[in-house]
């Protein structure tokens, strides 16, 4: 089966990427054509590359294409979030987020990193098997991923769509970078593929924070229908007893949900097709 999805149309440049290309056009232009304007185009250029770099460094931001920061309206309407889990599965970990999850009666998204999907594939199975869900986090977790071009970026992708389909039987339709940082090469990749490139809407910073009170706090300030959180069963931090920070957040932000009469629910639930040729 191809996990190549039909796109019914070119991929759609976002606005801030088409300026750059006739902002270059132009400045190649300038500094032929009119004489002591080339430092001036350079700059120009230097200054445009700054920008589309503070873009890729901000994790919610669309200015580089689309990019689910929250559930739709309808969803939010219902009392929906979504509850999403990196960097796992982790065996030491993700079975216990499991039988948490399992306890309180919701429901999770569990960005997975495909590498690890390979190395404890039975527990990527009973992710899928006890009602949850695994999408992308690539296949490795590069700390350059930001840096890759198009092929490179291409090749990660399509290489962890083939794992967490060959181990899962189901083709993920949501991809998320690693850290959220990322460059103008990912969307017309996610956009081939029919992915959605999601962030999220407040997180606990739960991989560097050991005091799971303040990690609870930072995802339970505001909450609301609608919002996405950003969890880690993967590199998870330790609290000063030893135990992962998420196990130790989980049972009170699930708490709370329920009394908040929140209900979470997997992306696929929530989100539309990227585009109409997608196949499940």
């Amino acid at each position: 089966m191809s996990l190549v999805s039909p796109s019914p149309a070119a991929w759609p440049m976002p606005p801030l990427v088409r300026a750059s290309l006739a902002w270059h056009g132009t400045a190649a232009v300038l500094a032929l054509a009119v004489p002591g304007a080339a430092p001036w185009a350079l700059g120009g250029v230097m200054l445009n590359h700054a920008a589309l770099t503070a873009a890729g460094l901000w994790p919610r931001s669309r200015l580089l294409g689309p990019n689910v920061t929250r559930l739709p309206e309808a969803a939010a309407a219902r009392g929906e979030i979504a509850l999403t889990i990196d960097d796992g599965p982790d065996p030491a970990v993700t079975p216990s987020v499991l039988d948490l999850l399992e306890r309180h009666g919701q429901r999770a998204t569990f960005f997975c990193i495909a590498e690890r999907v390979q190395a404890h594939a039975a527990l990527a199975r009973e992710i899928v098997a006890r009602g949850h869900e695994v999408q992308n986090h690539s296949y490795a977790h590069r700390h350059n991923f930001a840096l890759l071009g198009p092929r490179g970026m291409a090749a990660e992708i399509e290489r962890a769509q083939q794992v967490l389909f060959d181990v899962t039987g189901r083709r993920p339709s949501c991809f998320r970078a690693p850290a959220g940082l990322r460059n103008p090469f990912l969307d017309p990749v996610l956009y081939r593929l029919g992915l959605h490139l999601v962030s999220w809407t407040r997180r606990g910073f739960d991989t560097r924070e050991r005091d799971p009170a303040r990690v609870l706090e930072r995802l339970t300030r505001g909450l609301a229908g609608g919002d996405i959180l950003l969890l880690h069963d993967g590199h998870a931090a330790r609290s000063v007893s030893g135990a992962p920070v998420v196990l130790a957040v989980l049972p009170a932000l699930l708490e709370q949900c329920r009394t908040r009469r929140l209900a979470s629910v997997t992306l696929d639930a929530a989100l539309p097709a990227r585009h109409a040729g997608r196949v499940a």
